[in-house]
């Protein structure tokens, strides 16, 4: 092994990708995790016998080694990528702008026409998401539908977002698919990955546990202070350990605070970029067959659930024998008032039992916990706050990854590439 010190923040999954692939390059690292588990976001807790995952994950990668990695460290089982829509009442199929067969003939009317006639612009012309999401559907489905979801899922208005994000995510329809899935029950898939996978046993971090083994990592070890002069890291514990090359997967906002003489105009960009934060709502019931879909989404804005998934779909091993389960995500964004926890926690048993999904007293297991970070939120200065961050953590030689160490909206393949991306850097820059 390489004898430089190689110290890495957080044992999420980029950390741990970092690592790893140190490893096999033949350089020892150590990883410090202010928890006391590994995994970040793709770790999980049990209560009563029911495990949850930390927010939704199930894996497409389509990089054969990052696939062949996962399959390498667990069994898994593979789902087809069909989940739903809940609307005023009604289930649409996902996506909603192609499955408009449920909703009613003076609606889907609306729909179609404003479909027919939306904004025709080139994506220069586009300002912001809430215009480019009218100029994909028209604007009386954009407003019921994805303008309601963005300020649920991303606590802001769409004209506050801009659209480098979006990508594939959002499928973008053909008059013929409109018309068609209005008309009659579709089955064609529109989703931008058509195999959803999860480990059969341990939860979606069991893809993990190849990556995670025989890596030295420090538990309880949550940084306060970085010396970038110096090459130090200071411990909430009072300890410290010197480095030669510093990896990072902190939250950026995190990771500034802990930099001492870090400049006025870097410490601003920092504080100026937006995330959401989230509550997990965990419920498990006293029947297998709560849930109907391995996740869907809540647009109705008195429901404070965005979207909710099932654990006991993605895996039998998730619940006792003859149980199920479900976990609602509700977010916000860090810069309002975060809702109160018990209020949360009320209105999704309430509002999920009232569109039939359980009855109250059916509920073995009731748990909600609290993520500050969830999300990356989009806003029109995201990418210039970002840039001066990281130039400045370049500059002063440390190497930052993953979703919040990159402020990027990372699946968690991508993640993983990104850790395997870094590591290698590191190793050809000590040689």
């Amino acid at each position: 092994m390489n004898s430089k010190k190689i110290s890495i923040l957080g044992s999420g999954i980029a950390g741990l990708s970092a690592g790893f692939h140190l490893a096999k390059m033949g350089v020892s690292s150590v990883i410090y995790e202010r928890g006391d588990d590994w995994g970040g976001l793709c770790a999980n807790f049990s209560v009563d016998g029911y495990r949850f995952d930390k927010f939704v994950h199930l894996s497409f990668a389509k990089e054969d080694y990052i696939r062949n990695i996962f399959s390498e460290s667990c069994e898994f089982q593979e789902h087809p990528a069909l989940s739903t829509n809940y609307y005023k009442g009604l289930w649409l199929k996902h996506p909603a702008q192609d499955n408009l067969f449920p909703l009613p003939t003076d609606e889907k009317t609306k729909i179609i026409a404003d479909f027919v006639n939306r904004p025709q612009k080139e994506i220069s012309e586009i300002k912001d998401y809430g215009e480019w999401l009218e100029c994909q559907y028209g604007e009386y489905f954009a407003h019921n539908f994805p303008f309601a979801y963005t300020r649920k899922y991303w606590g802001k208005e769409a004209s506050e977002l801009e659209t480098k994000w979006v990508g594939s995510r959002m499928h973008s329809p053909s008059l013929e698919e409109v018309l068609k899935g209005a008309f009659e029950n579709n089955d064609k898939n529109f989703y931008y990955a058509s195999v959803m996978r999860y480990p059969k046993n341990g939860g979606f971090r069991s893809f993990l546990n190849s990556t995670r083994k025989n890596l030295d990592i420090r538990f309880n070890k949550e940084a306060v202070k970085i010396d970038a002069k110096n090459k130090t890291v200071s411990f909430n514990d009072g300890t410290k350990t010197t480095y030669d090359n510093l990896i990072s997967s902190l939250p950026l906002p995190e990771i500034l605070k802990m930099i001492e003489d870090a400049p006025q105009n870097v410490v601003e960009a920092a504080k100026n970029l937006k995330y959401t934060s989230g509550y997990m709502v965990s419920l498990g019931f006293r029947r297998p067959d709560v849930a109907k879909d391995l996740w869907f989404y809540i647009y109705d804005e008195d429901i404070l659930s965005a979207r909710v998934y099932s654990p006991s779909l993605k895996s039998k091993d998730n619940v006792p024998d003859g149980c199920s389960s479900l976990q609602a995500e509700v977010f916000f964004a860090n810069d309002t008032q975060p809702p109160n926890a018990d209020n949360v926690l009320k209105n999704t048993i309430e509002k999920l039992s009232e569109m039939g999904l359980f009855k109250k007293e059916e509920i073995a297991v009731q748990d909600i916990r609290f993520e500050k970070y969830a999300n990356i939120i989009f806003d029109h200065e995201v990418y210039k706050n970002r840039q001066i961050v990281l130039d400045y953590l370049a500059s002063i030689e440390i190497k930052s990854i993953g979703r919040f160490g990159k402020w990027e909206y990372f699946w968690t393949n991508q993640a993983f590439a990104d850790g395997q991306k870094t590591a290698e850097e590191v190793a050809l820059d000590i040689g």
